[in-house]
C-alpha cells in the first residue's frame, strides 16, 4: 500500500515526526494551564477539581489514549529517523550541514530519549499511581462529590529535592528539544519562506523558553512553601 510505503520512507517519517511533534506542542500548553493551578492557595480546590474533570470526561479520556499515541508514534519515528540518518553518514534530523547546526539539533534524539525516560517516570509517580488508586480523596464545600486529593500527591513528591531536581533536568531538556523542534516541525512540512521563517524560529525560541521555565516553576514553588 502507498501510504504504508510513503510513511517508512525518509520524507513521511518527517512528516509524522513535524505533525505528532506540532500535536504535542499543544498539548503542553493546556497541559501547563491546568497545572498553573497549583499555585492556588486554595489547599489544592481548583488542581483537584480540575483533574477530576480530566479524568472523568469521556471526551477528554478518549484523547488522553491518542495523545499516549502520538507520544509513542513520535518517539518511535525520532529513533528510526537517528538510526536512519546515523547509518547513511548523513546529519541529524531536519539539519543541513553539521558546521552549522546548534548543539540541540544535533543531538534531538538524545534529548528525546531524556524526555521521553522523564515522561514515563514522571507518569508513573502520578498518572499510574492515580490510575491504581494510590491516592487519598477529598471534599469539598459546594460540590456532592469526592475527588481525587492529587495535590497532596504532588506535594508529597515535590517535597522531595532528588525528584524537583530530576523534573527541572526534564524540563531542560524540554526546552533544548523544542529550541530546536519547533522551527525544525515547520521546515519539515514546507513552511520555510525568508518572510515568515524569522517570525517561526522567534515564536519557537519564545515557547521553548516560557513554556519549560513556568513547568519548572511549579516543583520550586511547592518545594519551598511547604517547608
Amino acid at each position: 500500500m502507498w501510504l504504508i510505503q510513503f510513511l517508512k520512507s525518509s520524507i513521511g517519517r518527517k512528516l509524522v515526526m513535524s505533525l505528532t511533534g506540532l500535536f504535542l506542542i499543544l498539548f503542553l500548553v493546556i497541559h501547563l494551564i491546568g497545572n498553573l493551578q497549583l499555585f492556588y492557595n486554595d489547599d489544592g480546590k481548583a488542581f483537584n477539581i480540575y483533574a477530576h474533570f480530566m479524568t472523568n470526561n469521556p471526551i477528554i479520556k478518549f484523547s488522553s489514549y491518542g495523545l499516549y499515541f502520538f507520544i509513542l508514534l513520535h518517539a518511535v519515528q525520532g529513533i528510526l529517523l537517528w538510526i536512519e540518518n546515523k547509518s547513511a553518514k548523513s546529519t541529524k534530523y531536519a539539519v543541513t550541514t553539521h558546521e552549522t547546526a546548534s548543539w540541540a539539533s544535533k543531538n534531538m534524539a538524545l534529548l528525546g530519549i531524556l524526555i521521553f525516560a522523564f515522561l514515563c517516570i514522571h507518569m508513573g509517580d502520578f498518572w499510574f499511581k492515580m490510575k491504581m488508586g494510590w491516592t487519598e480523596m477529598a471534599t469539598y464545600e459546594g460540590y456532592d462529590y469526592a475527588v481525587k486529593n492529587l495535590y497532596a500527591k504532588v506535594v508529597f513528591s515535590f517535597s522531595n529535592i532528588f525528584i524537583v531536581i530530576l523534573y527541572l533536568i526534564g524540563m531542560v531538556a524540554l526546552a533544548f528539544h523544542l529550541h530546536h523542534g519547533f522551527a525544525s516541525a515547520f521546515q519539515s512540512l514546507g513552511i520555510n519562506h525568508k518572510k515568515y521563517t524569522p517570525i517561526i524560529k522567534m515564536l519557537g525560541t519564545g515557547y521553548s523558553i516560557i513554556v519549560p521555565v513556568l513547568f519548572a516553576s511549579i516543583p520550586i514553588y511547592i518545594f519551598f512553601t511547604n517547608r
